[in-house]
């Protein structure tokens, strides 16, 4: 009887739903991380398999993978994960394959270019326009309009990769000051050319990578995107602006959208900057949620997915039945507790147990990401 008091408090939190014409068994999603944890030259072994094969036992119902370059300049390690060759694909099939060994979960892959915050020690960064990174004390090159256009042709047939390998749909990571952030950003790019100025000319770079793979994959594919909707740095992007690109790609037909923010120079303003904010009270919590109100009414059947400090299950069930988002997503919840969905599912419903720390932000920079608070416990145990 208390299982099934629990699943009316939660029920739509584990009711089936679609993005675009795939359905989730679930309206738990796992945002993408870096893991760290991949072969070599961004190769999949058995290290991140395993990884991603935990998460998936789990009960989490859309997993989204750490982003994955679509280049070999576009990688900020040699242990991210790459597929902008045809030898990456096996791997891929690989890991596809093992999360898809569990029952109707489902698996996203996250692509990504590092743009202005790349430090890659062969190739320089790039982005709409030379600002220098304050942060890296590196000034990125500004790519001509040919070089945007070859860089749109690399995320398409990455994304074409994706679906090669099994992959259920492919999200393009447009946040956080990488590359496809850096055009939508009025803080990083001044050009007046058809790539800048205007809002639609700064989300083109994110319409003709939907329109050049939609005309090859169809709709069968699922493109979503994780959106900047704010920098945290003076004269940087704002809601405002980002709302208006947001209702633009819903327009040019985006499954789904995750909004977030933050860049690295966010630190430099902020004590407590996004995306990893530090959460010391319930009211921390759900901190993109106003963004989510704004953005939700805009974006008709494009579905929102929301990321951000998402702890209880009890609040994440009233933000789906209020509307306010399609999806709920967690990224450190789920390192440190990767069976969070099944534990919610069969009757505990307290929190996470994710205290915010950020230190498995601190470990990934320099190996295999982990909660450093689960591990501590477990060695005193």
């Amino acid at each position: 009887m208390k299982l099934v008091k629990i699943m009316k408090e939660l029920k739509t939190l584990f009711s089936p739903e679609k993005i675009g014409n795939v359905e989730i068994k679930n309206r738990i999603v796992r945002s993408a991380t870096f893991e760290h944890r991949a072969e070599k030259y961004g190769y999949v072994g058995q290290k991140i398999i395993d990884f991603y094969d935990e998460l998936a036992r789990g009960g989490t119902g859309l997993i989204i993978t750490g982003f994955t370059g679509i280049d070999p300049s576009a990688t900020g390690s040699p242990y991210q994960l790459r597929l902008d060759n045809d030898s990456y694909i096996s791997g891929h099939k690989k890991l596809v394959k093992i999360v898809h060994d569990q029952p109707d979960v489902k698996l996203a892959i996250q692509i990504v270019h590092m743009g202005r915050q790349g430090e890659h020690p062969r190739f320089p960064p790039v982005a709409p326009s030379p600002i220098p990174e304050k942060t890296t004390g590196l000034t990125p090159k500004e790519l001509s309009v040919e070089e945007i256009y070859e860089l749109i042709k690399r995320f398409k047939e990455t994304a074409i990769r994706a679906y090669e390998c099994g992959y259920d749909m492919v999200q393009l990571h447009a946040t956080h000051g990488y590359l496809l952030s850096n055009f939508v950003s009025p803080y990083t790019n001044k050009r007046r050319d058809e790539f800048g100025g205007s809002i639609e000319n700064m989300a083109k770079i994110l319409v003709e990578i939907f329109n050049q793979t939609r005309d090859e994959l169809g709709k069968k594919f699922p493109i979503t995107v994780k959106l900047q909707t704010h920098d945290s740095v003076p004269g940087g992007l704002t809601l405002d602006t980002s709302s208006k690109i947001a209702e633009i790609l819903a327009d040019t037909g985006y499954d789904a959208i995750e909004p977030s923010g933050g860049i690295y120079e966010s630190q430099l303003a902020h004590k407590n900057p996004y995306p990893c904010k530090m959460i010391k009270s319930s009211e921390g919590e759900n901190y993109f949620l106003s963004t989510a109100k704004m953005i939700k009414p805009l974006i008709n059947k494009t579905k929102l997915i929301l990321v951000g400090g998402i702890k209880n299950p009890l609040s994440a069930e009233k933000i789906l039945n209020d509307k306010q988002a399609d999806f709920i997503s967690m990224c450190r919840p789920l390192i440190y507790e990767p069976d969070l969905p099944n534990r919610w599912k069969n009757g505990d419903i307290s929190p996470a147990k994710c205290t915010s720390c950020n230190s498995c932000l601190v470990v990934m920079r320099k190996g295999p990401v982990y909660c450093v608070t689960k591990k501590n416990l477990e060695k005193k145990s």
